[in-house]
């Protein structure tokens, strides 16, 4: 089974993507620079949005669940990163502002999946820099709860 979710966003100028185990989008419109995992602000949906039929399938421990940021600048340009990560029975996808991915384990209310393979510092450099010209974001989680067919 294969469910999807998407959240429109966008970038900010202090995007700086530095987080080595995190990365988050939040429905905030502004970021300090102490926010070095924060990629996109003003998202249009939060956790708390997403249909129960997407919540129930990520609370499956053996789902892959892959985030995509396609990233457009004003000019036309797209860039774009794939992180891959887990799905966990405590995920609740209760959080009114903040999707957070992770690289531990590790859960709370704005944790949208876990064990990811990258952070906010994994991504390509030219995708931050457009998200720090303020690019539009479109960010797309997809859960797989079966990924071997």
């Amino acid at each position: 089974m294969r469910e999807r979710e998407v959240v429109h966003a966008r970038g900010h100028e202090n995007v700086s993507a530095e987080h080595t185990s995190t990365f988050e989008v939040t429905t905030d419109d502004w970021l300090t620079p102490a926010g070095d995992c924060i990629l996109a602000v003003d998202a249009d949906r939060a956790p708390a949005d997403f249909d129960a039929s997407f919540v129930a399938a990520c609370s499956d421990a053996e789902a892959i669940i892959t985030a995509t940021i396609t990233v457009t600048t004003d000019d036309g340009e797209t860039h774009t990163a794939t992180i891959t990560g887990r799905g966990h029975p405590e995920l609740s996808f209760e959080n009114e502002r903040s999707h957070v991915g992770r690289t531990s384990e590790y859960v709370d209310d704005r944790t949208v999946l876990v064990g990811a393979d990258a952070a906010a510092a994994g991504i390509d450099r030219n995708l931050v820099d457009a998200l720090a010209d303020g690019a539009s974001v479109r960010f797309e989680l997809v859960v797989d709860t079966d990924p071997a067919k």
